[in-house]
């Protein structure tokens, strides 16, 4: 198999209304978990039936669907897996992303037919790992976070054409090596390794001394404290051609418990600037204030280059706060644009008639329009969308085409 002319752009999906705005948005593969062994227990997730509908609709816009089964089983999980993977050998998505040995043995003995890429969470670190898995069958191995991009061109230089990398270019990064991380477990009983963690790593902590047990210490480095485990955002936004020189597949973001919003926001910048690149890269840096001007729409934590350029520092650690930046609040999805002008939404934050809010269209515009009517589900002119998931019609200065995002400024940012 000849590598690929130009790098695949993979996003997540928590679920299938997601998944559809990350195609519209730009995907070229789609990430998604099902309601068993993924990583992302606390994540909406996919049934069968949302899944077939996901994969369908992607299918038919030339986008593949990638299933997470990357949880390290224990022997009471091996049975439901070999189901699981009977059902999804039916669903027939384009690849499976796993991190346990057993579980890639059951996968291959089930659906043979179905790619096998080797999930980051295997801690894949070198060209013998890559080698090794590819000996048994994977067509993708995803590079573990604590790789620099020296590593990964070396890795590229030593392993077969036919073997793709993939890596993850943006979203939250883990303190613990490659995801494998104990304090969930041990605070709270939810195991990060089976797909239920609690994100400790963004509480605030205290120091104990030994002689005085009980006595919490406080590390004060401003009047809101420390957190001495949180970590700054992936983003890669700047380096594109430096992430595609180095022989990397695939680009992955991060994100599968994140919003529609959050999701249109980084597919739509990374397509643009992926495809500004292959025009040439006077085209990408002529256009780059604009990417990071969108890319900083989205939910984030500040942001850093990881471990692409060396062993991160202090620097890529947050000490004063564990809170998002939030340039942006979601406000719906344009379901339906109705023959008489109203458009048919489900909120996600309140606004009222009369606001002006913000259509986020895929193709990169954002255009401003007055929110001129609004109206309940049974028809009813009301004045606001007080309640949360609220089935409403929106009649807009300017209309928006079917899966176009509503948003508007945070003006407490």
């Amino acid at each position: 198999m000849a590598r690929r002319e130009k790098a695949e752009l993979l996003i997540p999906a928590s679920s299938l209304e997601v998944l559809k705005i990350a195609v519209i948005f730009g995907a070229d593969a789609v990430y998604i978990g099902g309601e068993a062994f993924g990583l992302r227990a606390n994540a909406k997730n996919f049934s069968k039936e949302d899944m077939i509908q996901g994969i369908a609709f992607a299918h038919e816009r030339g986008v593949k669907v990638y299933v997470t089964a990357n949880i390290l089983a224990h022997n009471g999980d091996l049975e439901g897996a070999r189901a699981y993977f009977t059902e999804l050998k039916e669903v027939k998505p384009d690849a499976l992303i796993i991190s346990d040995p057993g579980m890639f043995m059951i996968a291959k003995e089930v659906c043979p037919e179905i790619e096998i890429h080797i999930s980051t969470q295997a801690n894949n670190c070198n060209y013998q790992t890559y080698l090794f898995w590819h000996q048994l069958g994977a067509q993708r191995v995803v590079s573990a976070r604590e790789l620099s991009l020296e590593e990964i061109r070396e890795i590229r230089e030593r392993i077969p054409e036919d073997l793709e990398i993939e890596t993850f270019i943006h979203g939250a990064m883990c303190i613990s090596y490659s995801g494998r991380c104990l304090l969930s477990n041990y605070f709270t009983g939810r195991d990060a390794n089976q797909g239920a963690c609690t994100h400790p790593c963004r509480w605030k902590y205290a120091v104990v001394e030994e002689k005085r047990p009980g006595e919490y210490l406080p590390v004060y480095e401003n009047d809101r404290g420390t957190y001495i485990f949180n970590s700054k955002d992936l983003c890669m936004i700047e380096h594109i051609p430096a992430i595609c020189e180095a022989g990397i597949d695939s680009l992955k973001i991060e994100g599968r418990m994140k919003t529609a919003l959050y999701v249109a926001t980084v597919a739509r910048t990374y397509r643009k600037a992926l495809d500004d690149y292959y025009e040439s890269e006077e085209t990408y840096r002529g256009n780059m204030e604009w990417y990071k001007s969108e890319i900083g729409k989205c939910t984030y934590r500040q942001f850093t280059t990881g471990f692409f350029f060396g062993k991160p520092t202090n620097e890529t650690q947050i000490y004063d706060n564990n809170t998002y930046v939030n340039e942006y609040i979601y406000l719906g999805i344009a379901e339906e644009v109705r023959e008489d002008g109203l458009v048919r939404t489900t909120q996600r934050n309140k606004f009222c008639v009369g606001d002006t809010i913000e259509i986020m269209k895929p193709n990169g515009d954002n255009v401003l329009v007055t929110v001129d009517g609004m109206y309940d589900a049974d028809m009813n002119p009301v004045e606001s969308c007080p309640h949360s998931k609220q089935l409403i019609y929106l009649k807009l200065s300017t209309l928006p085409e079917q899966y176009d995002l509503l948003r508007v400024h945070n003006e407490k940012n």
